[in-house]
This record gives C-alpha cells, sequence and structure tokens, in this order.
C-alpha cells in the first residue's frame, strides 16, 4: 500500500508540513523545529487519521537531521533530496511563488510523483565522525576569516589585539578538533581500516580522509563510482544544442560541496607529486585540457580510487586504478 506524502521544509526555528490525502487533499501545519515540535507533528498525523509516512525533506544544513531521525525511528520512510531537484521541480511546473507553505507543498507533491529512495541514519560512530569534521570546516573558516580582516589592514590596536587573541584561540581548537577526529577514527577499528585504505591513494591524508568518510558514510552503498562522484557534482555537464550552442564542458557541482571543497587542494597534491597522475594528465593536456578541467578530472578520479579501495578491501595500485 502507498503510503501518503509528507512535505516538510525546514527552517532554523520551525517548519512547514504539507500532508496530501487520499484524493489529492492538502494538510498544511507549521511546528517548532525541536522535540516538542516533533511529538506534535505525530499528534497531527494521528488526527488526520495516518500511522505511516514517505516523508520527503531538502538536504540543506543540519537544521532537519534531528527531524528525519526521529520519523525514522518512528517507522515513517524518510528521502533526503538535492535542493536543486526540487528546483526544477518548481520550474517544470512554472511555480512563481516561493514561501515556507508554497515550498512544502512542492515537496509533498515532488515526493508522490517521484517516491523519492529511503533515507537511513548513518551509524552512531559516522554521525559523530560528521560532527567533528565540520566543527572543524567552520573553524578553518572562522579562522580564515580573521587572518584577511587582519590582513587587510587594522589601525586600531585594540581591535588588533582582539583579533589576533581569537586566531590563536581558533588555532587551539583547531589542533583540539583534529586530534579528537584522529583518536576517533583510531578507537574504531572499522573506521581506522578505512582511513588506511584512503590514506594508500596519491595526494589523500588522514584530513581527506576523514572528510571522504564523514560526508560519504556509505559509500559502499553506491551502486557506481559514478553515482559517488554525481554526489560530489564532479561529473560533467554538457552544455550544446544543434549547431549555434557549443558551451564548455564543466562540472555539474549539483551536490555535496563539503566533498569538492576537500577534494581540490589533494587532486593538486597528486598532480604535482604522484607520478601514476602526472602520466595520467599528460594524456588530458595533450587532448586540450583546461588547467581547471585536469584538476576536476583528477577530483573526479580519486573518487572513484576511493570508492574502489573501500568497496574492494584493497589498498591503491596503480594497475587496478588505470581501469579505475
Amino acid at each position: 500500500m502507498t503510503r501518503p506524502c509528507l512535505g516538510l521544509d525546514i527552517a532554523k526555528v520551525k517548519f512547514n508540513a504539507c500532508l496530501i490525502r487520499e484524493g489529492g487533499k492538502f494538510r498544511h501545519k507549521v511546528f517548532p523545529n525541536n522535540p516538542a515540535g516533533f511529538a506534535q507533528l505525530s499528534d497531527w498525523l494521528a488526527r488526520q487519521g495516518v500511522e505511516r509516512v514517505h516523508a520527503c525533506m531538502e538536504a540543506t544544513g543540519s537544521y532537519g537531521d534531528s527531524l528525519a531521525a526521529y520519523l525514522h525511528e518512528a517507522g515513517h520512510i524518510v528521502s533526503q533530496v538535492n535542493p536543486a531537484a526540487i528546483k526544477a521541480y518548481a520550474q517544470s511546473h512554472l511555480s512563481r511563488t516561493k514561501n515556507d507553505r508554497v515550498d512544502a507543498a512542492l515537496i509533498a507533491s515532488f515526493c508522490v510523483e517521484r517516491r523519492p529512495p529511503a533515507w537511513h541514519p548513518p551509524a552512531p560512530e559516522l554521525r559523530e565522525l560528521q560532527a567533528l569534521v565540520r566543527r572543524l570546516d567552520s573553524l578553518v573558516e572562522m579562522r580564515t576569516m580573521e587572518e584577511n580582516r587582519l590582513s587587510s589592514g587594522v589601525t586600531v590596536e585594540a581591535v588588533r589585539e582582539s583579533v589576533e587573541e581569537l586566531i590563536a584561540h581558533l588555532a587551539q581548537q583547531i589542533k583540539r578538533t583534529e586530534a579528537l577526529i584522529r583518536a576517533h577514527i583510531d578507537s574504531d577499528p572499522g573506521l581506522r581500516r578505512q582511513r588506511e585504505l584512503l590514506d594508500s591513494i596519491p595526494g589523500v591524508g588522514e584530513a581527506t580522509a576523514a572528510v571522504l568518510l564523514a560526508e560519504v558514510p556509505d559509500i559502499k552503498e553506491y551502486r557506481s563510482a559514478r553515482q559517488v562522484a554525481a554526489f560530489a557534482g564532479l561529473v560533467p555537464r554538457e552544455r550544446q544544442s544543434g549547431s549555434s550552442v557549443r558551451g564548455r564542458v564543466r562540472l555539474s557541482k549539483i551536490g555535496n560541496s563539503r566533498l569538492r571543497k576537500a577534494l581540490y587542494f589533494p587532486a593538486v597534491t597528486a598532480i604535482r607529486c604522484s607520478p601514476f597522475f602526472q602520466a595520467w594528465v599528460e594524456g588530458l593536456r595533450q587532448r586540450g585540457k583546461s588547467k581547471m578541467a585536469v584538476i576536476g578530472a583528477v577530483m573526479r578520479k580519486l573518487v572513484h580510487l576511493a570508492y574502489g579501495v573501500l568497496k574492494t578491501g584493497r589498498p591503491f595500485d596503480p594497475q587496478w586504478a588505470q581501469r579505475a
């Protein structure tokens, strides 16, 4: 039996819910985005005569993670969808209005038509790793902002001292968080083994391995390496039509931006230091690929290699990697 679809538009302090009943009737309700609001949602669904739903939400930030976990534990099907898919769906229906109520209805309608795959929460050790890795990314970003502020020329001495003290504090927090990530992976045999496999790939170190494990916790569940590359937004997007439109092939960038950010410098390092990648890249250059196109291709290759070593449980080998 097909479950009723529930569209959820998530914000920081509240979320809009839209339930599509049999016959296409819409029911709307707004709830606070906290445990009390989750319980209110369950009561509201019960009053609607609905036991189980297929809930759908956009995979944006962390505001919806707690609600998604709550609904999954309650026995509902939960889907987290790329926001670009919802945006394209709205455009295909010529939607001209955008607000929380309309967005919830759009997500619910998308769920009815597309029946997106079910989301499953990562294991506790992976959730903790993801939280630590994302915290580290935030700390590094804050330090960069303060360093840029300092380098722009702070003339007031008191302000300069404040910025320098904050930079020093952030540096300590970054060092501490890096140690926590390392200790967390070391304490888990499965994560430790996966890190060792990833570390065997040229250009991939502990930091990049931690991001890969945190942002793609179920990499073995993907059917192919190309699917993982698409999840990271690293597949090429061609723009060509007839004889008049011949745009340059670019990365789609529709996917996990944290992965793309984490893979950029490893790709540059692999090009500079790895004989395997240098030989492979030379062929790309001979075909006229630009510098950024080559880096994008290496980033995609790193994803394919990561998928290969984790899927097979074997470390990087240049012989089979030629076919990855």
